[in-house]
């Protein structure tokens, strides 16, 4: 097979060459869409699932049919050592740039208001680098969103750029990946932002992604945040849509899988978008003809094993230390036992199997959940971000 045509397409955030799967929500963000622009209630929108399932994917894929709507919108991915200000004013200048309003005295106001914004945490004395702003040329507006707490602050920015997109009749749609990272305060400001432009019924939205656990984190912050935001659970794709993914491309390019290949690969990636890449890449650098056969899988197989040790399961597990790797291989080892490692254990049995106090372990129970390793969607129990991780760290990691 021509390693030149090769469609299938492993990486962060890539897009694959076809979105199986997920017609669904494209479709009931096409509806948000239309709702927010005609002044209907809608929520904001949230998207969880493990790592591996394509939320950055879809994500991109929202926005990309909110740009082609007229939406202003911008995108940022949080960071748990970073606050919320920088990367919320750059994704919020593209919105504001993308809306082509077409009075500039009113889009500078707002640009001013939104530099405010941007740099109210740097004293008077600050360095240049820490009085940033997303490249605005107009003057800081004093007095709007630059009282210091970021729940006021981001309320007042939004309702302004709620209204300049109301003036031409679209809508600002912000896009937050890994929502899950955002510090506690300010998703506390972006749940009461949320919740005061719906109420104002102004035409901005923002949609998240993240970890399983993300509904929690957003529940802890504001009690009625399970009111602000459709949750969509995004998991691995069902047997049609995983062969719709190694299909089409493949037909795109005049090749073919067998009946049995397209049965091989299911059991081998279990339906997870990340693993069906990455097993279709080396299955068509390992065939010698189309169509792909399951012998063509079975040679393929410990090549893409190795493709996603190094980059899809090592380069996590490289980020524990000695300790918190006995925490996760004493995890896999529970959730063996348990019979699925995508299901979350006790940590009263991590912590029976590893002979240990459940308290002695909080300390690297807490950091692997700061790492994004883990997570706990419910008291007392824990579960790998990353789908058969567990099954990796018995094999391979040591």
């Amino acid at each position: 097979m021509d390693p030149i045509r090769n469609p299938y397409a492993p990486g962060a955030g890539q897009r694959p060459p076809a979105l199986a799967g997920r017609d669904e929500q494209l479709r009931a963000f096409e509806v948000v869409l239309e709702r927010v622009a005609r002044n209907r209630p809608e929520r904001s929108l949230v998207l969880t699932g493990l790592r591996g399932v394509g939320k950055t994917v879809l994500l991109n894929a929202l926005r990309s049919s909110a740009v082609r709507a007229g939406w202003g919108t911008g995108k940022l991915e949080a960071r748990p050592d970073q606050p919320l200000r920088r990367p919320l004013s750059s994704a919020l200048h593209t919105a504001v740039r993308e809306l082509g309003h077409p009075q500039g005295e009113d889009v500078d106001h707002v640009l001013g208001v939104l530099k405010s914004f941007a740099q109210r945490d740097a004293g008077p004395d600050a360095k240049l680098r820490d009085r940033w702003s997303p490249g605005i040329d107009v003057p800081a507006v004093r007095g709007r969103a630059d009282s210091g707490d970021i729940e006021i602050d981001l309320v007042e920015l939004l309702t302004d750029v709620g209204g300049l997109a109301g003036d031409v009749g679209k809508g600002v749609a912000i896009f937050v990946d890994e929502m899950q990272d955002v510090g506690p305060d300010d998703v506390s400001a972006l749940c009461a932002a949320c919740h005061e432009i719906g109420q104002a019924s102004l035409p901005v939205i923002v949609v998240g992604a993240g970890l399983p656990h993300l509904p929690s984190v957003l529940s802890a912050s504001k009690s009625y945040s399970e009111r602000l935001f459709r949750y969509q659970r995004i998991d691995r794709l069902d047997r049609t849509a995983a062969d719709h993914a190694l299909t089409a491309p493949a037909e795109e390019e005049g090749a073919a899988f067998t009946p049995d290949a397209l049965d091989a690969m299911f059991a081998a990636t279990g339906g997870y978008p990340y693993f069906i890449q990455a097993y279709g890449k080396e299955v068509w650098e390992q065939a010698p003809r189309s169509p792909m056969t399951a012998e063509d899988v079975a040679v393929a197989a410990p090549a893409a094993e190795r493709e996603l040790a190094v980059g899809f399961f090592g380069s996590r597990y490289d980020r524990a230390t000695p300790g918190e790797r006995e925490y996760l291989r004493a995890m896999a080892d529970v959730a063996h036992v348990l019979g699925d490692d995508t299901d979350a254990v006790p940590t009263a049995s991590v912590a029976e199997h590893l002979g240990r106090k459940p308290q002695s372990l909080s300390p690297a129970r807490d950091t692997l959940m700061k790492k994004g390793l883990i997570y706990s969607g419910e008291r007392g129990r824990i579960a790998f971000t990353v789908p058969h991780f567990g099954r990796y760290l018995r094999e391979n990691a040591s």
